[in-house]
This record gives C-alpha cells, sequence and structure tokens, in this order.
C-alpha cells in the first residue's frame, strides 16, 4: 500500500492531485458536500494510482512469441 501511493508518479498523476484539490477547496468555499464527495473521490483515485479500470486494468497483455519462424511447406500442384 505504502509503494502504491509513493511509487510511479508522473505529470499526469500530479495533474489529477492538483485538480482535486482544487475541486475539494471550491466545495469547501460554496459549501457543496456532492462537489466534496467528488473531490475526494479523484483525490483518492490520483493517491492511489487507480482509474476507471484499477490499477492497469486498462492494459492489454502483451503476448511474446517465442517460435520466430515457422518453416512452411509448399506442394506443387500440376
Amino acid at each position: 500500500m505504502k509503494q502504491t501511493i509513493f511509487s510511479n508518479w508522473n505529470f499526469f498523476r500530479v495533474v489529477r492531485l492538483l485538480a482535486a484539490i482544487a475541486i475539494i477547496v471550491q466545495a469547501y468555499l460554496s459549501k457543496d458536500i456532492v462537489l466534496g464527495i467528488a473531490g475526494v473521490m479523484f483525490g483518492s483515485m490520483a493517491i492511489f494510482n487507480v482509474g476507471c479500470c484499477g490499477v492497469n486494468g486498462c492494459a492489454t497483455p502483451i503476448h511474446k512469441n517465442t517460435n520466430t519462424s515457422k518453416e512452411i511447406s509448399y506442394e506443387e500442384i500440376k
């Protein structure tokens, strides 16, 4: 859990956290509870590095082809 929070910080994760902080501040100033809940939700998504599909949920699996060459047999038709 601690490793998830403190590692793999990139530009967009920081942008999401800053946007969440801005949403929470705006919710506090306008006294809007629903906006505050949305800000907390976006902030937790940035802190725990999850998105709509979870951690690497949207990533497609990489299949490595170990068989690089196949012998092709040809048959001559007369």
